[in-house]
């Protein structure tokens, strides 16, 4: 008998949905997915922990424990990033023990573990937290196509992950790259030499997904992943009614009613229907993902960006980019982080004209081996544009990160009623501090469905809510706040009036609080610039923060001497922080946006006098 794993209230509508699904959309359903016999339901994990707090007022913990009181038979699944847990950044090895623990303690009984990069390295503390805390340990090898992405090197990576003690194995086809008899191969190797379960997961997408479930469960696949039809589809996973269907009266029967599928259907139909929520479609963008390898997620994501770009009609050329920018930077697997990383630097060489002239810090992280080993060698040129002569770590990257849990908990405070307040804010601290203040009104008895906020809402930090932060802090007796989100990080301390640095990640020390450059109230464009003055112009809609990266000079103020080549700010747009660079040495002779304050592509931000 074939099993069967149901993604519908996680990986379904954060592919199809953008993770809108609320906690009271998902409670009249639960008992009739509890009562069908699946493997397991996946309810947690991925994007749906920030998106709870960011965008539907909802504690994602208070979401698991309601969602395990009312599903007792059926084991509850998460996605996990391996030491990026949920987010983005890899953690510290204290912050990843105690969510994998207060994980399992709130209800989580498998957690499938993964890293980007097929480093097996960056997985091994949550598998042994995983183990430690009672949990079944699901590790993953990630599935993508490329000179070095070999049966032979999916196999190894599979032996070493049931040697570090996984109870399963899990192909995660996340791109729906993975051809019929490609996945019958595969799985056949993996079923001959190793002991433990073998999953399927995979992605509509082009289409291919079906074939690969029907093909890998004649090679003997233990577990594949599906989702209730309104969810299936487009670039979420097949659907389940029609994998019930196709493998009854077979060797493979699920053994699942799909009388009993069909009501749950028409239960997530009639939500779909009432909340505007599209059907997943399988496009031609989409079906190119056999030449370009770009998930539909991540297409989506790039139309956005263009989007904000008012760049629109250049995806082409950024589809085009990518492959380029993927083999540049040794073939990284296009899932979460990577895909951000590879996908918005494609987006900064076509816009700029210039490929690797804008250097989100997160890519520079990535060359200089923070997230991992690249699964082929970077270019030795493009690393060297990007990092200098900067020598990459070799050891675990989390090795080089020091405790944070009781730093966090330092910092929030009596904020925090429990210590997974304090995780939530370790892991998304701006969101986290945000969600607190609206608490009171953030009660899971009394949530009603809306309409849900569109996935394109600006979540930046302006100057506005930074005040309010420093007010808020000088009314509690918390002495200071150290925030990150998606690649910002601002240390404000009591007392303080003034506003914050910010830093790019990856960040070792707290930028320090520092008064505002002195800024001069002229037009975006000024008309008649003197002929020694250069103009240092925005290559791309954002928000200006002034400040540098760590390892580079104190933010520039008018009268600082620059050098060329010196980052002079940060652009933070498509959820990356992008340095840029003074082009030319000389003294800042004025400056002419605000820290915090949007700018639009080719406004002029910085004067500099030639010297």
């Amino acid at each position: 008998m074939l099993r069967i794993t149901d993604t519908t209230l996680r990986d379904a509508h954060q592919s199809l949905w953008a993770t809108r699904m609320r906690t009271a959309d998902m409670l009249p359903v639960l008992v009739e997915l509890d009562n069908v016999g699946y493997h397991s339901l996946e309810v947690w994990g991925g994007a749906t922990f920030d998106v709870c707090m960011r965008y539907l007022d909802e504690d994602p913990w208070e979401r698991l424990r309601t969602i395990k009181k009312h599903v007792t038979r059926t084991p509850l699944q998460m996605l996990l990033r391996g030491q990026a847990l949920v987010g983005y950044q890899h953690y510290p090895d204290d912050v990843v023990k105690s969510f994998v623990r207060k994980a399992v303690e709130n209800g989580i009984d498998i957690i499938r573990i993964f890293d980007a990069l097929n480093d097996v390295r960056n997985m091994e503390v949550s598998m042994e937290a995983a183990r430690e805390a009672g949990a079944h340990v699901q590790a993953s090898v990630v599935y993508t196509i490329s000179p070095v992405h070999t049966t032979e090197h999916y196999l190894e990576t599979a032996l070493k992950l049931e040697s570090m003690g996984a109870h399963s194995i899990c192909i995660k086809d996340m791109a729906g790259l993975l051809t019929p008899f490609k996945a019958k191969d595969l799985v056949s190797r993996f079923k001959a030499s190793l002991k433990v379960p073998i999953q399927l997961h995979s992605h509509y997408i082009g289409g291919m997904a079906l074939g690969a479930y029907l093909l890998a469960a004649e090679a003997g696949i233990d577990i594949i992943d599906t989702a209730s039809v309104p969810l299936a589809f487009g670039a979420s996973q097949p659907p389940v009614e029609t994998v019930v269907r196709a493998l009854q009266d077979s060797p493979y029967d699920s053994g699942l009613d799909i009388h009993s599928l069909f009501k749950i259907a028409r239960y997530f139909e009639g939500l779909r229907q009432e909340r505007g929520f599209e059907r997943g479609v399988t496009r031609i963008t989409d079906m190119r993902v056999f030449d370009h390898q770009v998930p539909g997620g991540m297409i989506s994501n790039l139309v956005s960006q263009l989007e904000q770009q008012k760049a629109l009609d250049r995806l082409q050329e950024v589809l085009e980019e990518i492959p380029r920018v993927r083999k540049d930077l040794g073939y990284p697997p296009l899932v979460t982080p990577t895909s951000q990383i590879v996908g918005t630097q494609a987006v900064l060489n076509v816009l700029s004209g210039a490929r690797y002239k804008l250097l989100p810090g997160e890519v520079k992280a990535y060359a200089k081996g923070l997230y991992g080993a690249a699964p082929a060698e970077i270019k030795p040129e493009v690393r060297k544009q990007i990092i200098g002569a900067e020598e990459p770590v070799t050891c675990r990257p989390a090795d080089l990160l020091p405790p944070g849990l009781e730093r966090c908990a330092g910092e929030i405070g009596s904020l925090a009623q429990n210590e997974e307040d304090v995780l939530s804010y370790a892991l998304f601290p701006q969101i986290a501090l945000k969600f607190f203040e609206n608490r009171d009104r953030n009660s899971l008895d009394s949530i009603q469905a809306v309409t849900p906020v569109e996935s394109k809402e600006d979540t930046r930090m302006n100057l506005q809510e930074i005040k309010e932060l420093i007010k808020m802090l000088n009314e509690t007796e918390i002495s200071e706040l150290n925030l990150e989100s998606e690649g910002v990080k601002i240390n404000i301390k009591k007392g303080a009036a003034a506003l914050p640095a910010v830093s790019a990640l990856p960040v070792t020390a707290p930028a320090p609080v520092s008064a505002v450059p002195e800024v001069h109230a002229v037009p975006a464009q000024p008309a008649g610039f003197d002929s020694n003055l250069v103009p240092v112009t925005a290559p791309m809609v954002g928000t200006f923060y002034q400040a540098t990266s760590p390892d580079s000079d104190p933010f520039v103020e008018v009268g600082s001497n620059v050098k060329a080549g010196q980052v002079l700010c940060i652009i933070e747009a498509m959820k990356l922080m992008n340095e840029i660079e003074a082009e030319v040495t000389g003294k800042i002779a004025r400056i002419l946006v605000e820290n915090g304050q949007p700018v639009e592509y080719g406004q002029t931000m910085f004067l500099i006098e030639k010297q």
